[in-house]
């Protein structure tokens, strides 16, 4: 990404994602490829008077992690990242990646004990997030890899980063602030409706979000975004989903996923591709086998599925259920050490219904 972009990527996420003030302790986290960026979000920190400190990792770390890794590395809690989510005020990601299939040939049960492991940890997070004590944000860095797995070429990737962060104009700040107040008017009409229901091909999905909160995704977590989502009420989804696009995590991918829910738990489920991964996510603990987040993605600037989850959610037209731990925003109780999101079509003749009436049609909002 050329150096003006990195700069202003780098205040976007300090100065308007964080809000970073004066005396904060903020963890830049990402790896030694992204430097360039990392010392921008440095500069930016110390700028803003915060205490920048560095959590970077080598190329190659997972892989050799899972192919070194002895059981007390695999079912013990990492007590470091547990210090560092204490003495957090906020965390800043650089999301990125260098090899889409490094972990393509780690068996997924290993993966899963190292989550049931880590949830000390999440549940920190998650506590310390729905006390307001602590902020975190994700930010793209682009690469050849992640240009590849888009179909694109670099400088065209990184043309797309740019407009879907919405870098390219005269005050990005502003643009985001406008972009929350639309969504913010939505949010407060979905919040006021109960039952949902979701119709499209292979699916007639229906759940209750009654109490629940519709949050606003407007920057300030992940950049880009642009996304409407809440967690549903935890034993109530009925019927069955088909998702549209291959949902990747933690390095495999499963592709024609299919679930069906009776009483808010997976009771089926199949895919065309990655069936027994799948599976083994479903089957992580109680809490991955229900639906933590279901959501609308608003970017109708991201008009493409790239493989990277952080532009694909937020597709406009589409929406996206997460099996696993919810949101706290969003008042939903499911707890689980996986958040596995995955993207469904809506501009295929996908309808979507609250308390009864239409108000999402082929990936717009009618009401």
């Amino acid at each position: 990404m050329p150096e003006p972009y990195l700069r202003s990527l780098a205040r976007l996420l300090v100065r308007y994602s964080l809000n970073l003030r004066e005396g904060e302790r903020v963890f830049l986290e990402g790896p030694t490829y992204a430097e360039d960026l990392l010392i921008e979000l440095y500069k930016e920190a110390l700028d803003a008077g915060a205490f920048p400190t560095f959590a970077l990792w080598p190329r190659g770390q997972a892989y050799a992690f899972y192919t070194h890794a002895k059981d007390i590395h695999l079912d013990r809690n990492d007590d470091v990242d547990f210090r560092h989510i204490e003495m957090a005020d906020a965390f800043a990601v650089v999301f990125t990646q260098e090899n889409a299939r490094e972990l393509s040939s780690i068996p997924p049960e290993l993966m899963a004990r190292k989550s049931r492991a880590s949830k000390p940890n999440s549940d920190l997070f998650s506590a310390r997030e729905e006390a307001g004590t602590l902020r975190w944000v994700g930010g793209p860095y682009p690469t050849a890899t992640m240009a590849q797995e888009a179909g694109m070429a670099l400088e065209e990737y990184v043309a797309f980063v740019v407009s879907s962060c919405y870098l390219d104009k005269v005050d990005p700040v502003a643009e985001w602030k406008r972009i929350s107040t639309e969504q913010e008017r939505l949010c407060r009409w979905l919040s006021k409706r109960s039952e949902f229901r979701f119709v499209g091909p292979g699916t007639d999905l229906s759940m209750s979000c009654a109490g629940r909160t519709w949050v606003n995704c407007d920057g300030h977590i992940n950049m880009p975004d642009g996304e409407v989502f809440t967690g549903p009420v935890e034993d109530s989804a009925q019927g069955t989903i088909t998702f549209t696009y291959p949902a990747l995590y933690r390095g495999k991918e499963a592709d024609g996923i299919r679930l069906t829910f009776k009483d808010g738990e997976v009771t089926d489920y199949d895919a065309s591709k990655g069936r027994d991964f799948l599976g083994a996510m479903i089957g992580t603990d109680e809490g991955s086998r229900r639906i933590g987040e279901i959501a609308f993605g608003t970017n109708y600037g991201i008009t493409r599925f790239t493989r990277e989850m952080l532009f694909d959610e937020k597709i406009g037209g589409t929406m996206h259920l997460a099996l696993g731990d919810g949101i706290v925003q969003s008042k939903s109780q499911n707890r689980s050490t996986i958040h596995w999101d995955m993207l469904k079509e809506m501009r295929d003749g996908g309808k979507a219904y609250a308390d009864g009436e239409l108000f999402y049609e082929n990936g717009v909002f009618v009401i």
